[in-house]
Formats: structure tokens, sequence, C-alpha cells
């Protein structure tokens, strides 16, 4: 199954369906004013074009159903959450636009504005649950019939792999999960010989050729080492990983039953953050980016000329970082250091660092050189609230000694944490652990009320001159 490609197809389908109900309600204001059996009851509509309106009304629908989080994973969901989620939508779209006419000044009787908004409730919900059961039912048809699929692989040969394929053949045909073959870890081989793809060494190539989106590892004697050092190859392929439970994880709820499944598995790339808080927060991140950037840009150009006077050498600093499903990306900052300050290994900066320029430390206590990092949050490489992310060369350092590092993989680096918070700058690897447990933590407890006491705990930081 193409995911992006169903995301859109459903994003259209909402779009159809917005047109549908802006005409079917246009078409309702003027039979209800033309009719003489209604010539008494008067009907808002907004003043303004039907053709500009039609135009408008389907992206305010985008903007709604994309803040709800449907379109993170509009396949997955079952028909009781779909009905919840376009029943509120639909609800939130109806007062925006009843809000709308009202302060437009176009008021006749709010007795009449009630009953509108109710019309308008009843038909955006109607429509636009009746295009989403098509599409689900499509999927459906379509996964019944083999056409769409799950490639899954499973990492192990022994006994649970075998079990665990047994579990995927019964459900084949309501799941649409397609084991592709298993990745053997030993010499304990339980599965057919002709099914095993190949080691773990070469996971990679594999994943590419047979198209897998999913990974279970159904390892006989699995501990917490070997599948943190298995998670850390997976990540940077952006798929899903699961792991069948140990009792520990059992007992302290960590298991999430599936509804797709015979057997229970930890999903260990799920986010327990909300789908509707986690578009929330993207959109935020993107709204703060673009308005730091516009509205500070004069800051932006003192702090450059600042920079270029201090000391030779550049304005801004590029450096590789780790981010979002273990991939590098570019991080861009304000040059607080000499040129050419790190010409052999990387070093971990101290309190006292002498490659730190006078007007660099000034910056620093202050994380005004952070401020272009607001260009990496709106190209999607970073968020306002998320860990901090680190270099390579240092992953590989505390990988030796925590290997979970990889559970940050699954959100957006971040501005600030509570690692940074509450640990500071890092000149050792034993504070780097330290931070990466805090921002951990932040990890398995995200939420938009987290992350607002994250930003007033940063802002008191910085307003104090402390730096982080």
């Amino acid at each position: 199954m193409n995911r992006q490609r169903e995301v859109w197809l459903y994003i259209l389908s909402d779009a159809l369906a917005a047109i549908v109900v802006w005409i079917l309600f246009f078409m309702f204001r003027r039979y209800v004013n033309d009719s003489r059996a209604f010539e008494s009851i008067t009907i808002w509509v907004p003043s303004y074009n039907l053709w500009i309106t039609l135009a408008i009304y389907p992206f305010l629908c985008f903007v709604i159903h994309y803040l709800s989080g449907y379109y993170l994973h509009p396949f997955k969901k079952m028909m009781v959450a779909d009905l919840i989620t376009t029943l509120i939508s639909s609800f939130i779209i109806a007062i925006l636009i009843f809000f709308a006419i009202i302060f437009n000044g176009s008021v006749v009787s709010y007795e009449h504005y009630y009953y509108s908004f109710f019309v308008l409730w009843g038909f955006q919900f109607v429509v636009t649950y009746l295009f989403r059961i098509i599409r689900k039912i499509n999927i459906s048809q379509k996964i019944r019939s083999g056409v769409y699929c799950i490639n899954t692989l499973i990492i192990g040969t022994g006994l649970n792999a075998l079990k665990t394929d047994d579990g995927f053949s019964q459900r084949k045909k309501k799941d649409g999960v397609v084991v592709a073959g298993f990745i053997a870890i030993d010499n304990k081989c339980k599965v057919a010989p002709d099914r095993v793809l190949g080691k773990i060494e070469n996971i990679g190539k594999i994943i590419e050729t047979h198209h897998i989106t999913e990974v279970v590892v159904a390892l006989d004697d699995a501990d917490e080492g070997r599948i943190f050092s298995i998670t850390n190859q997976l990540y940077s392929y952006n798929i899903r990983i699961k792991f069948l439970p140990r009792v520990y994880e059992i007992l302290t709820g960590r298991v999430q039953m599936s509804t797709s499944l015979l057997s229970p598995f930890i999903d260990i790339t799920e986010l327990k953050m909300p789908d509707w808080e986690l578009c929330c927060k993207r959109a935020i991140d993107i709204v703060a980016s673009l308005f730091v950037l516009i509205f500070l840009s004069p800051l932006f150009l003192y702090l450059a000329i600042r920079v270029k006077r201090s000391s030779p050498g550049s304005v801004f600093y590029r450096q590789e970082r780790i981010g979002l499903y273990g991939r590098p990306f570019q991080i861009i900052k304000f040059r607080t250091m000499y040129a050419n300050a790190e010409t052999e290994m990387p070093k971990l900066t101290s309190d006292h660092d002498e490659r730190i320029t006078p007007y660099g430390s000034f910056m620093r206590k202050y994380r005004l050189d952070e401020l272009p990092q607001f260009i990496n949050i709106l190209k999607g490489q970073m968020a306002i609230v998320g860990p901090r992310p680190e270099r390579k060369f240092f992953i590989d350092q505390i990988i030796k000694k925590a290997p979970y590092y990889c559970l940050i993989f699954k959100v957006r680096p971040g501005l600030t944490s509570w690692g940074p918070i509450k640990v500071g700058y890092t000149d050792t690897i034993d504070k780097m652990i330290e931070r990466l447990n805090y921002d951990i933590i932040y990890v398995e407890n995200m939420s938009l009320t987290s992350d607002l006491q994250i930003l007033f705990y940063t802002l008191s930081i910085i307003f104090k001159g402390k730096g982080l």
C-alpha cells in the first residue's frame, strides 16, 4: 500500500465533500428564501460571491481536518473513531463559519443563525462521513483482493518467529499483512530455509528490495540490549518497528492491544501523543517560525553584522546532526566560535571554552545563536520543543552505554526540552546520557501542556541570562 497516495486521496475526498456541502447549503438557502412556504424565514449566507467561498471553504475544511489528526493514519482508524472525529471537526467548521458571519455584521436574527448553523453542521458531517466510509470500504476491498498489502519482515527464525508468521497468515485477508520473509539472527532456524531472506547485516538492502513497511522483532531470547541494537539499525528506514512483549511490558501496561492482530505487539515507533496534538504541535511550529523569521528579521540582521565584525569567518555555522528517524540534517546557527576552531575530532563545549569568541559567549548566554534554527523548524527538520539533536560521533559513544538512544529518533529534535533545561550544556558523555534520560521522559509523555511548561522554563532561563 502506498500510504502517502492514500492520504492524498483522503484529502481530495474531503475537499470534494466540502464543495458538495457548500453547494448544498447554498441551494438550501436559495430554496428557503425563494419559496413562499418559507418566505417568513430568513436564512443567513455569506454576502460575498459563491465562487470565492467555494474555494475558501474546502481550504478551511482541510485545515480543521488536518488539525484533528485525521490525515496521519486515516486508513487505520476504526469506524467509531472516524465518526467521532468527523462529528467534532464538522462542528468546529460550522461554528467558525457561524462566527465569521456574525463578525461580518450581517446579522438579521440570531434564531435563524442558530438554525442555519445546525443545517450546515448536519450537511458537513453527513457528506464528509459518507465520503470517508466509501474510501474505507474501497481500501478494505483492495486489501481482501490482495491489491493492497503491508509488506512485513520478521526478525528471527525461532519458535516465536514461526508463531508470529502463523498469526499473520490467519488474518491476511482482513489485515493485508504479507510476511515477505525472515531475517536470521543466529543459527537456530525453525522456519523454511527458503523464506530466510538474509542476515541482520544486510537488512537495509532487504527492506528496500522487498518494499518493507513494517518489521516485527520476534526473537526467542530477546534482551533489551539486543532489541535496541536492532532498533538502532532500523530507525533510518522510517518503518514501523514492533516486537513481542515480555512479562515486564505486560505487567507495566506498555502493551497496546491491536485490533488487527491476534497477538499484542509493542510498537516502539508509536507515539503516545494523540494525533490531533501532534498536528497542532506541527502547526504551531510553522506559525511560530514564520513569525520569528519575519518579525525578528531586523534582529537577525543586527546579529549577523555583529558576528561578522567580532572575528573573521562566516556568519552562519552549519553542522551535521542526527534527527527524525535517525537521519542526518544540517543544523544552522550563528557562529559563536573562531573559524576552523574544530579541525580535528569533535569536542564537547565546556564552561570556559577558548574556541568561543567574546560575542559568541554573549549570544550563547541568551541563546541568540539558536535563532536561525527556526529555518530548520520551518523545513520540518526540527521542532520548537523536542530532544536536542546530537552529532553521530557522540551518539556512537552514547549508544555503548545507553543503547536505548534510538527512542528519541521517533520525534523531531527541538530547540529545547527537559534535557537541556535540567542538565544544561554537556561537556562529558555521562552528562549527555543524563540529558538523554530526561529527553526520553519527555518523548514518552509528550503533550501540548508539557510543551508549554518547557517553553515557560526555557524563556525564564533565557531572560535570566543563564543560557542552557
